[in-house]
């Protein structure tokens, strides 16, 4: 272990701001958090955990043990709009397009959001997903205030408890978070790639057909794979055919078969149990692939996974 160095460059990390809000609404019917919209005009959310205290008990005189209570959380959004699916979470419900009833049932619901880390020497280093889970929102107080000559917009704010749930292996937790400068290799990127997919949802894809062209070569090689060509529609051709030389001639090259596979046969002479291959004369016009086709894929509705999903999502073992 070397020298322990303070404010070494890089080191002056900090974390601020916050955006990409989005409020999961539970899905009653199925408990899972699978319709997520974006949350504009979210200025703040303050976290607050609680609990974990300390509670001495005493024996014999002396402080025998220490219990600590349940850690809870808590928290506070802030923001100068919400979504209209928030209003079900707030205790409203609409029976008319524009008309709202309050004091109703409060839907339990999902919320991420993104905050950004930076250091010294890169304000852009990186950023931190939360997650936060079973979550209901109290009631809270508006004020309507008089327009002046220094007019503010009017903020929301929202008290939030929450329940917490299982962590395969952990405790039980209300709050996950995600640290993108951990994932610096490929592979790591494309699982948090991933993850964020699943947070924001993906567009539909259209796909595209595969492209082939002309082969101009004289003879087939062996290492490609040749299509036909009739109307519109490109059939794969099978270069090889079964030989019918008798013993091997020195100026060809012959094949053995092993399922769909054929290799360069190590035999130096004929054994007439076995059936060997040569490469075609190529005559007719042949293909090759330039462009593989890529699938169409369909849209996804962005969804909070819970923390088993997020776990396994982001874990080297997947992929």
């Amino acid at each position: 272990m070397s020298k322990i160095v303070w404010d070494a460059v890089g080191e002056h990390k900090y974390e601020t701001g916050i955006d990409h809000g989005v409020l999961y609404p539970m899905n009653v019917s199925t408990g899972a958090y699978d319709n997520g919209v974006a949350w504009n005009g979210l200025t703040s959310v303050s976290e607050s955990p609680s609990g974990a205290e300390s509670n001495p008990q005493y024996a014999d005189n002396i402080k025998y043990l220490d219990l600590m209570s349940a850690e809870e959380f808590a928290a506070t959004i802030e923001c100068f709009t919400y979504p209209k699916e928030w209003e079900e979470c707030d205790g409203s419900a609409s029976p008319l397009e524009g008309v709202n009833v309050y004091q109703q049932t409060r839907k339990t619901f999902g919320l991420s959001y993104r905050t950004k880390i930076g250091n010294d020497v890169n304000p852009d280093a990186g950023y931190k997903l939360h997650l936060v889970y079973n979550c209901k929102a109290t009631p809270s107080e508006r004020a309507y205030n008089t327009v002046n000559d220094s007019p503010e917009a009017l903020s929301f704010s929202y008290e939030v408890s929450t329940t917490p749930i299982e962590v395969p292996g952990y405790k039980n937790t209300s709050l996950m978070t995600i640290d993108s400068t951990k994932f610096v290799t490929d592979a790591a990127k494309a699982r948090l790639a991933a993850l964020e997919s699943i947070l924001y949802g993906t567009n539909s894809t259209p796909g595209s057909a595969a492209v082939y062209e002309e082969d101009t070569e004289a003879v087939f090689n062996p290492s490609k794979t040749y299509y036909t060509k009739t109307g519109d529609v490109y059939t794969a051709f099978d270069i090889f055919e079964v030989t019918s030389d008798t013993s091997f001639d020195a100026g060809k090259t012959y094949y053995e078969k092993n399922g769909d596979v054929y290799t360069v046969t190590a035999d130096s002479t004929m054994d007439e149990s076995k059936t060997y291959y040569t490469i075609k004369d190529k005559t007719g016009t042949y293909y090759t692939l330039k462009t593989p086709a890529v699938p169409a894929t369909e849209a996804t509705n962005p969804r909070l996974p819970l923390p088993a999903e997020v776990i396994q999502i982001l874990s080297e073992n997947n992929g």
